[in-house]
Order: structure tokens, then C-alpha cells, then sequence
């Protein structure tokens, strides 16, 4: 099964390298993810809850949907929220 801890410290990293090399945009839309991808993996790690990378992607994507869809985010956040998103996706399931 999928190592959760492994996960959300690969994804950390990732957003850790926006701080050095990131545009604002990019700092701005890791930031936020990171809020998505703690909640997702913590929450999975709190209930015991075993989680496929497919399950923790489309609990991810749902998060940040469901936000949007709140009106959390202006419309240029949106996109570069998703480019970060799509980014870190590719990142983590290598």
C-alpha cells in the first residue's frame, strides 16, 4: 500500500523548492496546495485509513474543486493553482 508519510514528505520537497526557485504565482498556488495535500494525507494518516496514490490524487483534486467552488480562489489563482497541481502529480507518481 501506499506509504503516506513518504507522500507528504515527497510533496513537501516539492513545494519547498518554490520558495528558492518559484515564481509569486507559484509560490502563492504551493502554499495553498500544501494546505490540500496536508489535509488529505493527514487525515488519511490520523483514521488509519489506507489510501491508493489514485484515492489520494482524487481526494486532492476533489479538495481544491470543492474550494474553487466555494470562491476561495480568484480566476488567475485557479490556473495557477492547477499548473501547480497537475505539476506536483506528475512529481509524486514517479
Amino acid at each position: 500500500m501506499l506509504n503516506l508519510e513518504q507522500l507528504s514528505d515527497t510533496a513537501q520537497e516539492y513545494f519547498d523548492g518554490f520558495v528558492v526557485n518559484g515564481t509569486d504565482d507559484e509560490l502563492f498556488a504551493s502554499g495553498y496546495l500544501r494546505g490540500h495535500v496536508d489535509l488529505v494525507v493527514g487525515t488519511a494518516m490520523l483514521e488509519h485509513t489506507e489510501l491508493t496514490l489514485d484515492e489520494v490524487v482524487e481526494n486532492i483534486t476533489s479538495s481544491v474543486n470543492k474550494a474553487i467552488r466555494n470562491g476561495e480562489l480568484e480566476q488567475d489563482d485557479i490556473k495557477a493553482v492547477n499548473t501547480v497541481l497537475n505539476s506536483l502529480l506528475v512529481h509524486v507518481s514517479k
